[in-house]
């Protein structure tokens, strides 16, 4: 009898585990399609906010350009163009701070000079780190219209590292990792410019929202 119990509680069990697992692929397969579309809105949002929409006429998120960083890694560079001609680029680049990883979208003009900087994510302590937000202050504005000569190289860093970046009272770690973040994102720009600039818009390229981006894969 014991065994005949058990075998019923195994099949209870195993058919409440295979119901459980066929809502979870049914609710992936119904939702993966919005996810995939509000990641592409996602993208697009924090690309307005680096490039301004007054130098481009193209699709930010669908002339992409994949390069390589120091580290080998793959980085996609988002190109900005008018009337076929590159004037500025996209691309994330990335910091440690107190907390993890701080991710931040660098836009840069074909001079070399920061079109704008947005924090993309981050886990930083609210009400210290989390200043680096535009939405929490001002700082990460700061950036806009330096170069990697305006300041010297040297320079880059937080005043208490003898840069002439500020810090936050009680959260130096933070805004460190994300000057150095934008420092080393000026130096892959310029490890990259030829690259860059020698871009040709496609036509052809889908720009339709939530399907795959055409590339350019350059190493």
């Amino acid at each position: 009898m014991s065994q005949q119990r058990t075998l019923i509680h195994g099949l209870i069990l195993g058919a409440f585990c295979l119901g459980f697992g066929l809502m979870l692929v049914l609710t992936n397969s119904f939702t993966k399609d919005d996810i995939a579309l509000r990641a592409v809105e996602d993208r697009q949002n924090s690309l307005k906010q680096v490039i301004p929409d007054s130098i481009h006429d193209n699709n930010l998120a669908t002339d992409t350009l994949t390069l390589k960083n120091d580290q080998g890694n793959e980085v996609v560079a988002y190109l900005s163009t008018k009337e076929g001609k590159v004037t500025g680029v996209a691309f994330e680049t990335s910091g440690s701070g107190y907390s993890g990883t701080i991710k931040v979208m660098l836009g840069v003009d074909p001079e070399g000079k920061i079109l704008g900087a947005r924090v993309l994510a981050h886990k930083e302590t609210p009400g210290l780190g989390d200043k680096i937000e535009v939405k929490k202050s001002d700082w990460i504005l700061r950036f806009t219209g330096l170069s990697v000569g305006n300041p010297p190289l040297d320079k880059w860093k937080v005043k208490k590292d003898g840069g002439q970046f500020d810090q936050f009272a009680g959260a130096t770690i933070t805004p460190r990792a994300v000057v150095k973040a934008i420092r080393e994102g000026l130096k892959f720009f310029d490890a990259n410019k030829t690259k860059i600039m020698e871009f040709k818009n496609d036509p052809a390229k889908n720009t339709e929202p939530g399907k795959t981006p055409a590339k350019e894969v350059l190493k």
